[in-house]
């Protein structure tokens, strides 16, 4: 992989200046989770780099949609927890999760 880890986690930070994260009162410290994840998806990326260019994006691109799909389930399930009414349909809750209107 052409990024460093340490350079992937600073463009992790930068986005959250615009998206932030809610870490809450989680006992780790964030640059150490950023950093964590990011040497996984390097690692990810760097293995994949042996499937070829093509196949390399494609698990990704499939490593991204998994933990997209990942932090929505764990989203709904606070939701849940806090007693939020959900809506029925699929596309509508993800609309109002981004911040959308309905």
């Amino acid at each position: 992989m052409t990024i460093s880890v340490d350079e992937l986690a600073d463009l992790i930070r930068e986005i959250e200046v615009e998206d932030p994260i809610d870490y809450g009162d989680l006992p780790y410290d964030e640059d150490d989770l950023r950093r964590l994840v990011c040497q996984q998806i390097h690692e990810i990326s760097d293995q994949a780099e042996k499937l070829g260019e093509d196949n390399r994006t494609t698990v990704l691109l499939a490593v991204a949609a998994k933990l997209v799909l990942e932090n929505l389930v764990l989203h709904v399930r606070l939701l849940q927890q806090q007693g939020v009414p959900l809506d029925a349909d699929a596309a509508d809750l993800l609309r109002r999760l981004r911040g959308g209107s309905r």
